[in-house]
């Protein structure tokens, strides 16, 4: 959990038809999905909007193509199913066979089109292309986003491929990392705000990669836990603090191409095949619920170094006031994770909460799914989480219990295009 500048999504959408009743009542009542517009009726969500205009076209889709992938820099959604995945097959030809079916079906997901010939009207006697859970629900302004972990550059013959900026995390002060919470060959993130078509989208890649991919491990997340548009209301996270107050606007894309952007000129030749993609770091973040819910105010103030009603930094009246750090605690988290304090490290964050149930002993499973996308691994996550673990009085109350790294390619660029092109195609 950092509290960096973080860059916020642009992207905007037309206003959908009335809500459905699904859209208004959200997932298990956990939250409201705003807008739906009528099936296949779907709207573009157009980039250099708002994240409020977006919200209230919950129903629209989101563009696939693009010179960067979808789910990035576009709108946070409110809903994430993110799987990791263990590549299965050794023959090239046939991963690259996969990753076309994958992007065929995800150009359709994306549209609000069922996969295939969809889920019914076929043959008896063989399974649908389309499990159909999603029939009638519009898109729901789904995204969805591949990456590539280092184990993969180890298949294949792509050794020589992996980039530098795709580093191994070391281990940090506090890490209690569950290997079956870690890691993957590649990863798909599916952001929706309809759970259900988030969910929908990762069960039809899995399906389509039965017997060459296997999902390694899995996380829900709901309640997107940083700001991306100003003058919105700043998300809480589950510790009942704003979170992410301190994000770019989407128009800044000058600080997108700084920080999270990688450029033509980075690396090797033979990393190349980057250009326009990103980094991506996730991490399962289990938050003490029970152990914070015991503490002070004022301690809990202390820790972040803002206070919890308004969300001000210490000493200021307003959260969006700039922050006076020699006022806040030494280890307060906002004073170490500020870039004033970091050299002026940012990343793009597209964090979620969590629960998955209880532990067997009483205690909630809970806490923050942690996303950051940035430029380079080396120069943004591992040198602020390095400050973050050995010093940060949150440590008391959050554990890092899965962790994973992956190259974000660049966007599909058009019809013609497939996830992974640049980097497996043999003309690329």
């Amino acid at each position: 959990m950092t509290e960096t500048d973080q860059i916020q999504e642009p992207g905007g959408a037309r206003a959908g038809a009335t809500p459905s009743r699904r859209a208004v009542l959200g997932w298990g009542g956990a939250g409201l999905a705003l807008g739906a517009a009528a099936a296949g009726g779907a709207v573009a969500v157009a980039t250099g909007g708002d994240e409020r205009a977006a919200g209230q076209a919950a129903g629209g889709a989101v563009e696939f193509h693009g010179a960067h992938q979808a789910g990035i820099a576009t709108p946070v959604q409110d809903r994430l199913h993110f799987a990791a995945f263990d590549v299965r097959t050794g023959d090239r030809a046939e991963f690259v066979r996969l990753l076309k079916d994958w992007t065929a079906a995800a150009r359709r997901m994306t549209a609000g089109k069922a996969v295939g010939d969809g889920a019914y009207g076929g043959l008896a006697e063989a399974p649908p292309d389309d499990t159909g859970e999603a029939l009638g629900l519009p898109p729901s302004r789904l995204t969805l986003t591949i990456g590539f972990g280092p184990s993969l550059f180890g298949k294949f013959g792509l050794a020589g491929n992996r980039p530098a900026a795709l580093a191994d995390l070391p281990k940090f002060p506090g890490d209690n990392l569950d290997a079956s919470r870690s890691g993957g060959d590649l990863c798909v993130q599916a952001c929706a705000d309809d759970p259900q078509v988030a969910v929908h989208a990762i069960r039809n890649l899995a399906r389509i990669g039965f017997g060459k991919v296997a999902i390694r491990w899995s996380q829900l997340g709901f309640g997107k836990t940083s700001s991306t548009t100003p003058g919105s209301q700043t998300p809480r996270n589950l510790f009942g603090f704003k979170d992410g107050t301190r994000n770019i606007a989407g128009t800044e894309t000058g600080r997108l191409e700084r920080f999270v952007w990688v450029g033509e000129g980075d690396g090797g030749p033979d990393d190349a095949w980057m250009a326009g993609g990103s980094y991506l770091v996730a991490r399962r973040i289990r938050m003490n619920i029970e152990t914070w819910d015991r503490t002070s105010l004022q301690e809990q103030e202390d820790v972040f170094g803002r206070d919890k009603g308004e969300g001000a930094p210490a000493g200021k009246a307003k959260e969006h006031d700039e922050p006076f750090l020699k006022a806040m605690k030494p280890d307060a988290h906002v004073r170490l994770a500020h870039p004033d304090a970091n050299g002026g490290i940012t990343v793009l964050r597209r964090g979620y909460s969590f629960t998955d149930g209880t532990d067997g002993l009483g205690r909630l499973d809970a806490g923050l799914f942690f996303l950051a996308y940035q430029r380079d691994v080396r120069e943004g996550f591992i040198p602020l989480q390095r400050r973050l673990a050995a010093h940060d009085a949150l440590n008391e109350y959050i554990q890092h219990v899965g962790s994973a790294v992956f190259a974000i390619p660049p966007g599909v660029r058009d019809e013609n295009d497939w996830w992974g092109r640049t980097l497996l195609s043999e003309e690329a």
